[in-house]
């Protein structure tokens, strides 16, 4: 198919797919063209740039550094090779990363509760809830897009709330837009109790404190959130459950949702995570990411109104440094009361 002549380019055609074709099987487009005198001496991925300007000059440059771009009929090397007049310039049109990212794939799902209406899955730590940059698949939505496929048609494939990509737990899904609907307005009128479990360098002060503090984005560092004063509004409280004094086991119960809110506001209280070198934290007693999980999680039905309350165990790399905070904490009240 001739396309439309594109300004700099003296010819331009493609060779996609046939109409009516799978896009998602179709084998990518090939678009052609030669450089323009105009365009003699200029640098390759901006001649590319000309001959598909829908693309983003970066995706293109990926392209150009994948292979997928010739001059001539010979691979470029790279995107600053110069071109020439007269030279006939073919690129692959992969798509991006973006656009592939909406698509279902089978991963493994621990689903701890699944009715007609929701479903309640125990994410593993790693997993990443929403595709984004550098994590375009394997996430939690591509795996519900697989595990239901009218998920397609809700927002965000029916993800109501988030954790972390390093945070494992418990997280609620809708399965239809009724019950979507119905779960993101309880969780904004905090009807959905949230309970973590969490491992943090230090001691407290107390047994049992709350951290009411606003969180927004850090001024200095903007891939980090802080507490500051134009933030939202925020609390966590806290409940220290034992403490060998370098190392403490805490249950933090959310009452807002705020972007990395308990990593915030412990590290805020000098108790950062074990793990969450974002925030202050450093690895400890064999644990390798933050130790944070997120184990109760309660709230109504939304349909059906019947009260549900779901409960994930410690997984194995936390599991083992809590039952030994919890043990030292205990010989040493023992070794105390022997003195």
């Amino acid at each position: 198919m001739v396309q439309p002549r594109r300004a700099g380019l003296d010819t331009a055609e493609s060779f996609g797919p046939d109409a009516g074709g799978d896009a998602d099987d179709a084998q990518p487009e090939t678009r052609r063209g030669a450089v323009a005198s105009a365009q003699h001496g200029e640098r390759l991925d901006k001649a590319v740039v000309a001959l598909a300007p829908e693309f983003s000059r970066s995706h293109l440059q990926g392209l150009i550094r994948g292979g997928q771009v010739s001059l001539d009929g010979v691979v470029a090397p790279g995107p600053a090779q110069r071109v020439r007049a007269g030279q006939q310039l073919a690129v692959k049109l992969l798509p991006t990363a973006e656009s592939r990212a909406y698509r279902a794939e089978v991963l493994p799902l621990v689903v701890v509760h699944e009715d007609d209406d929701l479903l309640v899955v125990d994410k593993a730590a790693g997993m990443v809830v929403h595709p984004a940059a550098g994590n375009w698949s394997g996430t939690l939505l591509n795996a519900l897009l697989a595990r239901h496929s009218a998920s397609a048609a809700l927002p965000r494939a029916g993800i109501v709330h988030r954790l972390d990509k390093d945070t494992s737990g418990l997280m609620v899904v809708g399965k239809t837009l009724p019950a979507v609907t119905a779960l993101v307005r309880a969780i904004a009128a905090r009807q959905v109790q949230r309970r973590y479990l969490a491992i943090a360098h230090g001691r407290p002060l107390s047994k049992t404190f709350s951290i009411e503090a606003p969180i927004g984005r850090d001024p200095k560092l903007r891939t980090r959130m802080a507490v500051v004063a134009s933030g939202k509004p925020a609390r966590t409280d806290v409940e220290c459950l034992a403490s060998n004094g370098a190392e403490s086991a805490l249950r933090c119960t959310l009452h807002s949702g705020r972007t990395h809110q308990i990593r915030v506001h412990l590290a805020a209280r000098g108790l950062p995570l074990v793990g969450d070198r974002l925030y202050g934290g450093r690895h400890a007693l064999g644990i390798e990411r933050q130790a944070l999980h997120a184990a109760e999680l309660d709230f109504v039905h939304p349909i059906s109104g019947r009260p549900l309350a779901l409960r994930s165990a410690l997984p194995a790399d936390l599991a083992g440094p809590w039952q030994r905070i919890v043990q030292e904490e205990a010989a040493g009240r023992s070794a105390g009361s022997l003195q």
